[in-house]
């Protein structure tokens, strides 16, 4: 297990694909052999976000995203066919990234933490951890970020504490278990698999 804290004041602002806004980029992957780190060579990418008025999304064909909000209430997804109900914090929906989709803010601004990966070549997964108990986590990658207060959590025997904003990225060649101790944190898992 190789385990790094990433600090808030060491995380990146990108402008969105779409420029319609600007995303905190805490941590990301890119094809080793790409001579660019763009999104045409992105592996995976998990940031946060504000949102703050109804719009488009960005167009991401063969990217796969996960999202759930974590400051405020309210976002709806729409697409032509169909809709994604994130109107409760910390509910996780997966969509394409090539669907058409506008947001709809039904109480105001609103904060989303954003996983997206490479189809076929990555596999991830992002929930919320709120309770105590053992996660099971594969061999991969994973961020436990911070993001209401501090954080307590249990990786195998070791204990970790992390700031308000901050992120533990822990990379494992062999399945392990997390457990959380105490706070409220989001966990995003990546496999790499093609």
């Amino acid at each position: 297990m190789k385990a790094m804290l990433l600090k808030p004041e060491h995380y990146t602002r990108s402008p969105w694909k779409n420029g319609g806004g600007v995303f905190t980029d805490i941590a990301d992957a890119h094809r080793a052999d790409a001579p660019v780190k763009d999104w045409d060579s992105l592996l995976w990418r998990f940031a946060s976000t504000p949102i703050v008025t109804p719009g488009p999304f960005s167009y991401m064909p063969g990217i796969d995203r996960l999202q759930m909000v974590v400051g405020g209430r309210g976002l709806v997804l729409k697409s032509p066919a169909q809709e994604f109900d994130e109107r409760e914090p910390f509910t996780t929906v997966r969509f394409a990234g090539e669907l058409e989709i506008v947001t709809e803010l039904e109480a105001g601004p609103i904060e989303v933490v954003n996983l997206m990966a490479r189809r076929g070549a990555v596999e991830i997964e992002l929930e919320a951890l709120r309770q105590a108990g053992d996660r099971p986590l594969f061999a991969g990658t994973h961020l436990v970020y911070a993001v209401r207060g501090d954080c307590r959590i249990r990786l195998g025997g070791e204990r970790f504490a992390i700031s308000d904003g901050g992120t533990l990225k822990v990379e494992l060649t062999e399945p392990s278990s997390l457990a959380l101790a105490s706070g409220l944190a989001v966990l995003g898992s990546i496999r790499i698999v093609g």
